[in-house]
């Protein structure tokens, strides 16, 4: 739960630079690293330079939550609280441990028969 709050508070950043359409770098948290095509048109004559390069700079912010409430189980009306605390018991008794108990019937002969059963229902073997 608290990796849940600090992943849905933190803001981070990936930045992308692209080149020719193709990713030369991608960071977290703090800015990509140039493929020094830059400075290889400024080294070139003025007129490549006014032209436009061929590298790209992306970035994709996520901003973070800001404000933390715990308002929202106040608003619960009272059929839904008893709904969460009923949830929130059993599914934490599927994770309990039952104890075995031994069986007892193995000690016990088997019941005495007043009559022979075979003999009864008529069934011989041949």
């Amino acid at each position: 739960m608290a990796i849940l709050l600090v992943v849905s508070t933190m803001s981070w950043t990936i930045e992308k630079h692209l080149c020719m359409g193709q990713v030369v770098d991608v960071a977290w948290f703090s800015h990509a690293e140039n493929c020094s095509m830059k400075a290889g048109l400024t080294m070139l004559s003025n007129e490549v330079t006014t032209k436009k390069h061929c590298c790209n700079d992306e970035a994709f912010t996520m901003q973070g939550q800001d404000d933390l409430t715990h308002d929202s189980v106040s608003e619960l009306d009272f059929s839904q609280k008893i709904f969460l605390v009923s949830f929130a018991s059993s599914y934490i008794r599927l994770f309990q441990d039952f104890e075995e108990k031994d069986i007892v019937i193995k000690s016990y002969p088997p019941p005495i028969l007043a009559e022979n059963l075979n003999i009864l229902h008529q069934v011989f073997l041949i």
